[in-house]
Protein backbone atom coordinates (compact mmCIF):
# COMPACT_ATOMS: atom_id res chain seq x y z
CA UNK A 1 0.00 0.00 0.00
CA UNK A 2 1.01 3.62 -0.45
CA UNK A 3 2.43 4.90 2.83
CA UNK A 4 -0.05 7.77 2.70
CA UNK A 5 -2.79 5.19 3.33
CA UNK A 6 -0.73 3.22 5.82
CA UNK A 7 -0.08 6.22 8.05
CA UNK A 8 -3.85 6.71 8.38
CA UNK A 9 -4.08 3.18 9.76
CA UNK A 10 -1.41 4.06 12.33
CA UNK A 11 -3.37 7.18 13.31
CA UNK A 12 -6.59 5.20 13.75
CA UNK A 13 -4.68 2.62 15.77
CA UNK A 14 -3.23 5.30 18.09
CA UNK A 15 -6.61 6.96 18.57
CA UNK A 16 -8.22 3.61 19.31
CA UNK A 17 -5.65 2.84 22.02
CA UNK A 18 -6.01 6.29 23.60
CA UNK A 19 -9.76 6.76 23.40
CA UNK A 20 -11.18 3.25 23.48
CA UNK A 21 -8.81 1.10 25.53
CA UNK A 22 -7.46 4.07 27.51
CA UNK A 23 -3.99 2.51 27.33
CA UNK A 24 -1.68 5.53 27.46
CA UNK A 25 1.63 3.64 27.25
CA UNK A 26 0.35 1.54 24.40
CA UNK A 27 -0.71 4.70 22.54
CA UNK A 28 2.76 6.16 23.03
CA UNK A 29 4.36 3.02 21.63
CA UNK A 30 2.07 3.13 18.57
CA UNK A 31 3.23 6.66 17.73
CA UNK A 32 6.87 5.72 18.29
CA UNK A 33 6.55 2.62 16.12
CA UNK A 34 4.91 4.63 13.36
CA UNK A 35 7.72 7.19 13.39
CA UNK A 36 10.33 4.43 13.31
CA UNK A 37 8.99 2.93 10.08
CA UNK A 38 8.67 6.22 8.20
CA UNK A 39 11.67 6.67 5.84
CA UNK A 40 12.38 10.22 7.04
CA UNK A 41 15.33 10.65 4.68
CA UNK A 42 12.85 10.42 1.77
CA UNK A 43 9.67 11.91 3.24
CA UNK A 44 7.80 12.28 6.49
CA UNK A 45 4.35 13.19 7.76
CA UNK A 46 3.98 16.34 9.81
CA UNK A 47 0.56 15.21 11.00
CA UNK A 48 1.99 12.21 12.86
CA UNK A 49 4.52 14.36 14.73
CA UNK A 50 1.83 16.90 15.64
CA UNK A 51 -0.65 14.28 16.85
CA UNK A 52 2.05 12.60 18.95
CA UNK A 53 2.96 15.95 20.54
CA UNK A 54 -0.70 16.78 21.17
CA UNK A 55 -1.13 13.40 22.82
CA UNK A 56 1.74 14.15 25.22
CA UNK A 57 0.28 17.58 25.98
CA UNK A 58 -2.95 15.86 26.99
CA UNK A 59 -0.87 13.75 29.39
CA UNK A 60 0.67 17.02 30.69
CA UNK A 61 4.11 15.95 29.45
CA UNK A 62 5.11 19.33 28.03
CA UNK A 63 8.83 18.64 27.88
CA UNK A 64 8.21 15.42 25.96
CA UNK A 65 5.89 17.29 23.57
CA UNK A 66 8.60 19.91 23.04
CA UNK A 67 11.13 17.17 22.33
CA UNK A 68 8.81 15.58 19.77
CA UNK A 69 8.20 18.86 17.95
CA UNK A 70 11.91 19.69 18.11
CA UNK A 71 12.73 16.35 16.48
CA UNK A 72 10.03 17.01 13.88
CA UNK A 73 11.57 20.36 12.96
CA UNK A 74 14.94 18.67 12.63
CA UNK A 75 13.51 16.00 10.32
CA UNK A 76 10.87 17.98 8.40
CA UNK A 77 10.82 21.75 9.08
CA UNK A 78 7.30 22.29 7.78
CA UNK A 79 5.30 25.42 8.52
CA UNK A 80 2.46 23.52 10.18
CA UNK A 81 4.90 21.99 12.69
CA UNK A 82 6.40 25.37 13.51
CA UNK A 83 2.87 26.77 13.81
CA UNK A 84 1.78 24.06 16.26
CA UNK A 85 4.95 24.41 18.36
CA UNK A 86 4.64 28.22 18.50
CA UNK A 87 0.92 27.98 19.32
CA UNK A 88 1.69 25.69 22.25
CA UNK A 89 4.40 27.97 23.64
CA UNK A 90 2.26 31.06 23.16
CA UNK A 91 -0.61 29.54 25.15
CA UNK A 92 1.88 28.74 27.90
CA UNK A 93 3.12 32.35 27.85
CA UNK A 94 6.63 31.38 26.73
CA UNK A 95 7.17 34.29 24.37
CA UNK A 96 10.95 33.95 24.22
CA UNK A 97 10.53 30.37 23.02
CA UNK A 98 8.10 31.64 20.38
CA UNK A 99 10.69 34.18 19.23
CA UNK A 100 13.37 31.50 18.91
CA UNK A 101 11.02 29.30 16.94
CA UNK A 102 10.08 32.10 14.54
CA UNK A 103 13.76 32.88 14.04
CA UNK A 104 14.44 29.21 13.31
CA UNK A 105 11.54 29.06 10.86
CA UNK A 106 12.71 32.19 9.06
CA UNK A 107 16.24 30.85 8.81
CA UNK A 108 14.74 27.89 6.99
CA UNK A 109 12.22 29.81 4.85
CA UNK A 110 13.16 33.52 4.72
CA UNK A 111 10.70 34.02 1.85
CA UNK A 112 7.73 32.97 4.03
CA UNK A 113 5.59 36.12 4.25
CA UNK A 114 3.09 34.54 6.63
CA UNK A 115 5.83 33.66 9.11
CA UNK A 116 7.19 37.23 9.06
CA UNK A 117 3.72 38.65 9.65
CA UNK A 118 2.91 36.19 12.44
CA UNK A 119 6.22 36.97 14.16
CA UNK A 120 5.56 40.71 13.98
CA UNK A 121 2.00 40.24 15.23
CA UNK A 122 3.29 38.22 18.18
CA UNK A 123 5.39 41.22 19.21
CA UNK A 124 2.48 43.58 18.66
CA UNK A 125 0.19 41.40 20.78
CA UNK A 126 2.61 41.43 23.72
CA UNK A 127 2.99 45.22 23.49
CA UNK A 128 6.43 45.27 21.83
CA UNK A 129 5.72 47.76 19.04
CA UNK A 130 9.39 48.55 18.38
CA UNK A 131 10.20 44.87 18.00
CA UNK A 132 7.21 44.43 15.70
CA UNK A 133 8.34 47.36 13.54
CA UNK A 134 11.89 45.98 13.32
CA UNK A 135 10.54 42.60 12.14
CA UNK A 136 8.31 44.25 9.54
CA UNK A 137 11.32 46.23 8.33
CA UNK A 138 13.35 43.08 7.93
CA UNK A 139 10.49 41.43 6.07
CA UNK A 140 9.94 44.17 3.48
CA UNK A 141 13.67 44.25 2.79
CA UNK A 142 13.86 40.56 1.90
CA UNK A 143 14.98 40.06 -1.69
CA UNK A 144 12.35 37.34 -2.23
CA UNK A 145 8.96 36.89 -0.54
CA UNK A 146 6.25 34.47 -1.59
CA UNK A 147 3.51 37.05 -0.88
CA UNK A 148 5.21 40.48 -0.72
CA UNK A 149 1.92 42.38 -0.80
CA UNK A 150 0.91 40.69 2.47
CA UNK A 151 3.83 42.03 4.51
CA UNK A 152 3.41 45.55 3.13
CA UNK A 153 -0.34 45.48 3.83
CA UNK A 154 0.15 44.25 7.40
CA UNK A 155 2.99 46.69 8.04
CA UNK A 156 0.85 49.63 6.93
CA UNK A 157 -2.11 48.38 8.98
CA UNK A 158 0.17 48.07 12.01
CA UNK A 159 1.39 51.69 11.77
CA UNK A 160 -2.11 52.97 11.06
CA UNK A 161 -3.60 51.21 14.08
CA UNK A 162 -1.06 52.63 16.57
CA UNK A 163 -1.69 55.30 15.08
CA UNK A 164 1.46 56.51 13.27
CA UNK A 165 0.01 58.07 10.14
CA UNK A 166 3.26 59.66 8.97
CA UNK A 167 4.93 56.26 9.08
CA UNK A 168 2.00 54.73 7.17
CA UNK A 169 2.29 57.48 4.56
CA UNK A 170 6.02 56.89 4.23
CA UNK A 171 5.39 53.17 3.73
CA UNK A 172 2.93 53.84 0.92
CA UNK A 173 5.49 56.05 -0.79
CA UNK A 174 8.19 53.40 -0.37
CA UNK A 175 5.86 50.79 -1.80
CA UNK A 176 5.10 53.00 -4.80
CA UNK A 177 8.82 53.18 -5.45
CA UNK A 178 8.69 49.41 -5.94
CA UNK A 179 5.37 48.95 -7.68
CA UNK A 180 2.86 51.20 -9.42
CA UNK A 181 0.01 48.72 -9.06
CA UNK A 182 -3.34 50.48 -9.26
CA UNK A 183 -4.54 48.95 -5.97
CA UNK A 184 -1.61 50.53 -4.14
CA UNK A 185 -2.54 53.97 -5.49
CA UNK A 186 -6.20 53.50 -4.60
CA UNK A 187 -5.47 52.19 -1.09
CA UNK A 188 -3.10 55.12 -0.52
CA UNK A 189 -5.75 57.61 -1.63
CA UNK A 190 -8.37 55.97 0.58
CA UNK A 191 -5.94 56.07 3.49
CA UNK A 192 -5.47 59.82 2.96
CA UNK A 193 -9.21 60.34 2.70
CA UNK A 194 -9.71 58.65 6.06
CA UNK A 195 -6.64 59.75 8.00
CA UNK A 196 -5.20 62.70 6.10
CA UNK A 197 -7.23 65.23 4.15
CA UNK A 198 -9.31 65.48 1.01
CA UNK A 199 -6.51 67.47 -0.65
CA UNK A 200 -3.98 64.72 0.08
CA UNK A 201 -6.35 62.03 -1.21
CA UNK A 202 -7.08 64.04 -4.33
CA UNK A 203 -3.35 64.50 -4.94
CA UNK A 204 -2.78 60.73 -4.80
CA UNK A 205 -5.60 60.07 -7.27
CA UNK A 206 -4.22 62.81 -9.55
CA UNK A 207 -0.68 61.39 -9.45
CA UNK A 208 -2.01 57.94 -10.22
CA UNK A 209 -3.99 59.29 -13.16
CA UNK A 210 -0.92 61.03 -14.58
CA UNK A 211 1.11 57.84 -14.20
CA UNK A 212 -1.40 55.59 -15.99
CA UNK A 213 -2.09 58.22 -18.65
CA UNK A 214 1.62 58.28 -19.46
CA UNK A 215 1.48 54.49 -19.93
CA UNK A 216 -0.88 54.93 -22.88
CA UNK A 217 -2.73 51.80 -23.95
CA UNK A 218 -0.91 49.68 -21.35
CA UNK A 219 -2.34 51.81 -18.54
CA UNK A 220 -5.79 52.29 -20.00
CA UNK A 221 -7.70 49.84 -17.78
CA UNK A 222 -5.87 50.84 -14.61
CA UNK A 223 -6.48 54.49 -15.37
CA UNK A 224 -10.21 53.83 -15.76
CA UNK A 225 -10.32 51.95 -12.45
CA UNK A 226 -8.49 54.76 -10.67
CA UNK A 227 -10.77 57.41 -12.20
CA UNK A 228 -13.87 55.47 -11.13
CA UNK A 229 -12.60 55.36 -7.52
CA UNK A 230 -11.61 59.01 -7.73
CA UNK A 231 -15.10 59.97 -8.88
CA UNK A 232 -16.63 57.97 -6.01
CA UNK A 233 -14.43 59.93 -3.64
CA UNK A 234 -15.44 63.27 -5.18
CA UNK A 235 -19.12 62.33 -5.05
CA UNK A 236 -18.88 61.86 -1.28
CA UNK A 237 -16.25 64.46 -0.35
CA UNK A 238 -15.89 66.88 -3.23
CA UNK A 239 -17.85 69.57 -5.00
CA UNK A 240 -19.61 69.79 -8.32
CA UNK A 241 -16.50 71.44 -9.70
CA UNK A 242 -14.13 68.68 -8.55
CA UNK A 243 -16.57 66.05 -9.78
CA UNK A 244 -16.59 67.68 -13.22
CA UNK A 245 -12.79 67.61 -13.33
CA UNK A 246 -12.83 63.83 -12.92
CA UNK A 247 -15.75 63.25 -15.28
CA UNK A 248 -13.92 65.18 -17.99
CA UNK A 249 -11.03 62.75 -17.66
CA UNK A 250 -13.18 59.65 -18.07
CA UNK A 251 -13.03 57.96 -21.48
CA UNK A 252 -15.84 59.05 -23.72
CA UNK A 253 -18.19 56.53 -25.23
CA UNK A 254 -18.24 56.73 -28.98
CA UNK A 255 -21.70 56.35 -30.45
CA UNK A 256 -21.69 54.48 -33.72
CA UNK A 257 -24.21 55.45 -36.33
CA UNK A 258 -26.15 52.64 -37.89
CA UNK A 259 -25.85 52.38 -41.60
CA UNK A 260 -29.23 52.48 -43.30
CA UNK A 261 -29.85 50.93 -46.66
CA UNK A 262 -31.24 53.13 -49.37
Amino acid sequence: KDFGEVHLIWIRYALYEELQTKDIERTRQVYKSCLRVIPHDKFTFGKIWIMFAEFEVRQKNLDIARNILGQAIGRCPKQKIFTKYIEMEFLLGNFDRCRKLYEKELEWTPDNANAWVQYAELEKNVGEDDRARAIFELSVNQEILDIPELVWKKYIEFETAIPQYEKSRALYNRLLDRTKHVKVWINFAQFEAEHGSTDRARAVFRNADEHFKADGEDGKEDRKLNLDKWLEFEMSSGTEETQKVVRDKLPKRVKRKRLTRA
